[in-house]
């Protein structure tokens, strides 16, 4: 396992919203850095986007388990 991944699966859908708001709050400081000043390490742009991916990702699955779990279905 990377030290940079995430372990979603031990989170709860508050704790990965969080994460998903915290990671979309930093690449909107990165992007608003970047038009007034050279960024240091243009990689990440890619990382915070892979980050946001995998939390919406996960956050999907919890949602639709949770939603499995109660009506026996989706």
């Amino acid at each position: 396992m990377s030290k940079n991944k995430i372990d979603f699966n031990g989170m709860t859908i508050e704790e990965i919203v969080q994460q998903l708001e915290k990671a979309r709050g930093e690449l909107f400081s990165l992007r608003l850095g970047a038009a007034t000043n050279p960024v240091k390490d243009p990689s990440q742009f890619k990382k915070l986007r892979r980050a946001i991916a995998q939390s919406l990702t996960f956050l999907r699955q919890k949602v639709a388990q949770q939603i499995y779990d109660s009506k026996g279905k989706i």
